[in-house]
């Protein structure tokens, strides 16, 4: 069985929760944790999911809102299912990706 790992990304929200409406607000905090980002960057970061973080920046908008990393950014695993079978508890059978033996013969 195979598993698949999703996250989600709540800056925005986290931010709304704490009074920060637009990046504006959080450029000087950043700035204080010794993190410069363009407007872009932020704008990107708050509006979309990243796939790849520095932990610097990571740190420094987990202490500028306070809060935890399952909070930011949850994670949940769910089964995928076989490929073999099509379900996702059923073990694939002893040999079933097993390639056929190849014959090597003589040139005649």
């Amino acid at each position: 069985m195979q598993r698949r790992i999703e996250h989600g990304w709540r800056l925005r929200e986290l931010m709304a929760a704490r009074g920060m409406n637009t990046i504006s607000d959080l450029i000087p905090h950043l700035s204080d944790r010794g993190i410069h980002l363009s407007d872009s960057q932020i704008y990107r970061l708050v509006g979309g999911t990243p796939e790849r973080m520095n932990l610097n920046l990571l740190g420094a908008i987990l202490d500028t809102l306070d809060c935890s990393f399952e909070e930011l950014c949850p994670i949940t695993v769910q089964a995928a299912p076989d490929r073999a079978t099509g379900t996702a508890d059923a073990a694939p059978a002893q040999g079933a990706f097993r390639p056929a033996r190849a014959r090597i013969r003589k040139p005649q």
